[in-house]
């Protein structure tokens, strides 16, 4: 058995001892002044000496009092560490991954529930998200982007190559029978990817009009959307609109074309942690990409 005080009383000294003072010790605890200053009496009388010298202005620690409180002080650090990193271990690992919506909302979403079955201990936490710097910063652990030429400090795993091409509503697909025909078209197009019609038609070997007829909105999600109410034509890459293409919202009447991108999980070469869970992550992303 160990010869000690009351626990209880070493942690109303602790409090009084770090503030010199029993009423702010009392608010720390969420106690009353009484019960501070009782614990305390308890404690002087089981070790035989004061702690405290009482005066009108207040208490100060003795000699005594401050051995003890670098003795607490040590003890409670300990302890407290020890409890925090058993708490931690205990929960599941946690991976912020970041992408953009519509990559997170057409490919990732619909498959988490299968990982999140075969890693139980792992809890991922989503985010919309595309900026470089949320991983350099080390904000998230993880970003899923489509993309080349990714910065050297990055560990980058191509999941599979980013396909483009023209979507439209069912009803408008009689009328895209060969990639000309969408020089007769209004062209609908997303701030993130400008250029996406350009590319798309210089691989056809077409020449788009500067001035040809068409819609930019901020979301593909959006720009899809128009596109199945019949606004136009928009360009979008086939994993982001599967669901829709089976659902028979939307037509792909050209089919898809690589467009030299590839959709990437990209992490820093030297992760400060949750090794593990992203190589755990890595393996599941490739196996559900392949």
């Amino acid at each position: 058995m160990r010869r000690l005080p009351s626990l209880n009383a070493l942690r109303f000294f602790d409090g009084a001892a770090r503030h010199s003072s029993f009423t702010l010790a009392a608010k720390e605890l969420c106690v009353t002044h009484s019960a501070v200053s009782q614990q305390v009496r308890q404690l002087e009388e089981w070790l035989g000496c004061p702690l405290f010298e009482r005066r009108p202005g207040g208490v100060h620690v003795t000699a005594a009092g401050m051995d003890l409180q670098r003795a607490t002080q040590e003890a409670f650090d300990l302890l407290e560490r020890r409890c925090d990193e058993l708490k931690r271990s205990s929960q599941p690992a946690e991976l912020a991954v970041g992408a953009p919506a519509s990559f997170l909302s057409n490919w990732l979403i619909p498959r988490l529930e299968r990982f999140e079955a075969l890693h139980p201990d792992i809890r991922i936490r989503l985010q919309t998200a595309a900026d470089p710097a949320l991983l350099n910063t080390q904000r998230v652990d993880a970003l899923i982007l489509a993309g080349r030429g990714w910065p050297g400090e990055w560990a980058v795993t191509p999941l599979f190559a980013e396909t483009i091409g023209p979507v439209c509503a069912p009803a408008w697909a009689d009328r895209i029978r060969q990639p000309a025909d969408v020089l007769d078209a209004p062209l609908l197009h997303t701030t993130s990817r400008p250029d996406a019609w350009q590319d798309w038609a210089a691989r056809q070997g077409l020449a788009l009009a500067a001035r040809q007829p068409g819609r930019e909105f901020d979301h593909l999600g959006h720009m899809l959307e128009a596109a199945a109410a019949g606004l136009g034509i928009a360009i979008a890459p086939s994993v982001l609109v599967e669901a829709d293409l089976h659902r028979g919202r939307l037509a792909a009447p050209l089919g898809f074309v690589e467009s030299g991108a590839a959709f990437s999980l990209c992490t820093r070469k030297d992760p400060a942690r949750a090794d593990a869970s992203l190589e755990r992550l890595r393996g599941w992303l490739l196996e559900s990409a392949g």
